[in-house]
């Protein structure tokens, strides 16, 4: 059994929709992707999650053209990634890799700097192109300096290898024999992990107003949903799965009301 985590790390957790302490301090409810405890039934499973419920800008959407307009304002997603000291996580209902004292880089999203603090996977994907539902979903949460939360979404589908997880492969493998109980999080130290390939030049993606895709479910987060589509192998998907119980191996959230939103996109090859 891994030993506990620092304070300082369950606190950078805390933000990112994890179960050990609700805002009130006191243990907030386990959720499932099924069942009694799945997402139709978050909002009832604590005071904290009423948002999953009650919350109007609420995530994941599906992007179609027939709710999407021109962002005139939008800007090129700088991204600044490099070598940085990372930990492998099982937190119970995703796998992620965590970055410690900053190390993960910064991205510049609409003239404002965020640091990157964690990055994790979906399976399948939560966000959805005109109604195609991808295999999985990379997920890269970037925080400010005020406490706004802005995430940087990678769809993938079944095909080449993705290169992140193939570096990280061996340490998957060891990540789904650890066993943890109560509320912690089993662990695997990464050491200086390599992520520049993240920082591809995106031409194209998606930008709305919308919320943790966990409970607590917190909105006005700024998620920017890039335009084109990655590969995972079929083998990495199922090493991401692996470490999961059944309750969470498919956890995706359905996907949410726009609730009269709209979509920007940002397209550097449009004739708008």
């Amino acid at each position: 059994m891994a030993p506990p985590f620092s304070s300082i790390f369950v606190v950078s957790l805390l933000f990112l929709g994890f179960f050990v302490q609700a805002h009130d301090g006191v243990q907030s409810a386990a959720f499932t992707y099924e069942g009694s405890h799945g997402p139709q039934k978050w909002g009832s499973l604590s005071p904290s999650y009423a948002a999953c419920s009650n919350g109007k800008l609420q995530s994941p959407v599906d992007i179609s053209k027939d709710h999407s307009v021109f962002g005139k304002e939008l800007q090129t997603l700088a991204r600044k990634y490099s070598i940085a000291n990372a930990t492998l996580t099982n937190n119970g209902f995703n796998i992620g890799v965590h970055f410690w004292e900053n190390s993960g880089g910064t991205a510049i999203i609409d003239g404002k700097n965020y640091i990157l603090r964690q990055l994790h996977w979906h399976s399948p994907a939560e966000h959805r192109l005109n109604g195609e539902q991808y295999a999985a979903e990379l997920h890269l949460i970037h925080q400010a300096e005020d406490g706004t939360l802005s995430v940087i979404a990678i769809l993938l589908q079944i095909g080449e290898p993705e290169p992140l997880l193939a570096k990280i492969q061996d340490k998957l493998v060891e990540l789904a024999n650890e066993k943890c109980g109560g509320d912690e999080v089993a662990h695997v130290a990464l050491g200086d992990l390599d992520t520049k390939h993240l920082r591809k030049k995106t031409r194209k993606y998606y930008r709305y107003i919308g919320s943790l895709t966990t409970p607590p479910c917190t909105e006005n987060v700024i998620w920017n949903v890039l335009g084109k589509v990655r590969t995972i192998s079929q083998q990495q998907l199922e090493a991401l799965k692996a470490p999961l119980d059944p309750v969470y191996k498919n956890n995706a959230r359905p996907v949410q009301p726009l609730n009269g939103r709209k979509i920007e996109i940002y397209d550097e090859l449009s004739e708008y």
